[in-house]
């Protein structure tokens, strides 16, 4: 392993470990404080799960890992800072979502919630009764949603009518707030995206969130992937002084130079083994306990043309929910939850070129996709995934020029934090969900008084928004 190269030997500020969006997120807003900051990053590249690439064909641009950001342009942090200027540019499609329910047959949600009575019918004034006044309130809800946990909500009122639904598993929710399969199934897939089984606590608040956020300012894509993303936070971190070391893996905290601070972009395993020696053994146990969840299995398709649905409808959507009804949903993810490969998995696929047509040669697109597997799995499932896509766009394989795979193993060589294929910091349960990686009062920190955690591994949990490494920030510019 590479050691890492002491640039400079004058005591910084601030040392940030992972230069994933969250690590960048930290170093951005410690930087703006006016605070001297090293980022270290393992990989040649920074960006985490936000980079792109050309894995199939030249001249095909394919999202590595992250696609679709809704909690990006929401965010917080994000919105605090002007990445235009660093050519960071969010792309919509004509619709966020469409929930393939049948052969021939999808739901699609629309930007405007009122305009759901063609794919709701008699569930559309539910619908709007459900997400209607979260979304007329969504630039007070968002930031409370994303707000550490170590704080009073600033509006109560709003976040019970979030929080009392929320609790509830999605299949519970969906079964008292609608008739019809059309409008459980578009919930409930939207509930899936948690990794959880709809039919736990808590999933409905992963439902209720992506459909907010869908209505509110939509699913986009960066145009020219998901690297330009990283581009622009790493343009800005440099604009503010900040230095990063790419290709530098630190295997112990003794390896860095002398900081006030240590941030570390990393899951619960990764802190453990970094920084052994300098936690008690009781938390250093807890971080072992942390509960990392369903690994996934992700394709990258470079296509002839656009994948031909039986639905024109499914055409524009950007993002779109292979699945069926919200039972057969509930059914693959709960086979997933018990250490089970599903034979007919529930699909998350996002078709980039449709709005970012920069992606690939003219007239060719490309295309992603990814199901959920148990931790760890090296089973291959492109059959598996080309058969859902197949059920709903027959002749889709007709199309396909050239295709790259990851299984969950797979995703965690390419990035550690992805422990078994978990692409969200660790999975997000009741036990999970607020109190991470541990239960203790201010989760950013650690017994350890100059060292952090700025992963996704702590609230508000994954997701491309940067508020994991901006919290974790501010309590470093609070105690140092």
């Amino acid at each position: 392993m590479t050691p890492v190269t002491r640039i400079g030997r004058r005591h910084l500020d601030a040392v940030v470990v992972g230069a994933g969006p969250n690590g960048l997120a930290a170093a951005i807003e410690l930087a703006r404080a006016g605070r001297s900051v090293r980022v270290y990053e393992a990989a040649p590249t920074i960006g985490g799960g936000t980079r792109s690439a050309e894995l199939t064909l030249p001249g095909f641009v394919h999202d590595v890992c992250s696609a679709v950001h809704p909690l990006g342009v929401a965010s917080p942090f994000f919105r605090s800072l002007d990445l235009a200027r660093h050519g960071l540019d969010w792309v919509q499609p004509d619709a966020p979502l469409a929930h393939a329910l049948a052969p021939g047959r999808s739901v699609v949600l629309e930007r405007d919630p009122h305009a759901m009575a063609d794919a709701l019918g008699r569930d559309s004034a539910a619908w709007v009764r459900l997400f209607g006044p979260l979304v007329r309130e969504w630039e007070r809800l968002v930031p409370s949603l994303l707000a550490p946990v170590v704080r009073p909500p600033r509006h109560p009122v709003l976040m019970a009518r979030f929080g009392l639904p929320a609790l509830l598993p999605a299949t519970t929710l969906a079964g008292l707030s609608f008739r019809g399969s059309a409008a459980r199934a578009l919930f409930g897939g939207m509930s899936a995206h948690s990794m959880v089984p709809p039919g736990r606590p808590l999933s409905a608040s992963f439902g209720l969130v992506l459909g907010v956020l869908a209505h509110a300012v939509g699913w986009p894509v960066a145009r020219g992937g998901s690297g330009s993303i990283a581009a622009a936070l790493e343009a800005e971190a440099r604009a503010l002084g900040v230095e990063l070391v790419t290709g530098q893996r630190v295997d112990s905290l003794d390896d860095l130079p002398p900081a006030r601070a240590v941030l570390l972009d990393l899951t619960p395993r990764q802190v453990a083994a970094l920084a052994r020696d300098r936690l008690p053994a009781g938390y250093h146990r807890r971080l072992e306990r942390f509960r990392y969840g369903p690994g996934v299995f992700k394709i990258d398709w470079a296509l002839d043309g656009p994948i031909p649905w039986r639905d024109p409808g499914t055409a524009r959507a950007g993002t779109v929910h292979l699945g069926g009804r919200i039972e057969e949903v509930a059914s693959a993810l709960a086979r997933v939850a018990g250490g089970r490969v599903p034979e007919r998995p529930y699909v998350i696929l996002v078709q980039p070129t449709l709005a970012d047509p920069t992606r690939a040669p003219a007239g060719k697109h490309v295309a992603w996709a990814y199901c959920h597997v148990p931790s760890g799995s090296t089973a291959e499932m492109t059959a598996a995934i080309e058969a859902q896509v197949e059920r709903f766009a027959p002749g889709f394989r007709d199309l396909v020029l050239a295709r790259a795979t990851r299984d969950a193993a797979a995703m965690e060589a390419y990035d550690e934090n992805y422990v078994g294929g978990d692409i969200n910091g660790g999975i997000q349960d009741w036990r999970q969900l607020l109190f991470r990686p541990v239960v203790r009062w201010n989760p950013y920190t650690t017994p350890a008084r100059d060292l952090f955690i700025c992963s996704s591994s702590t609230p508000p949990g994954g997701g491309v928004h940067g508020m994991c490494g901006r919290h974790a920030a501010r309590e470093v510019l609070r105690r140092t």
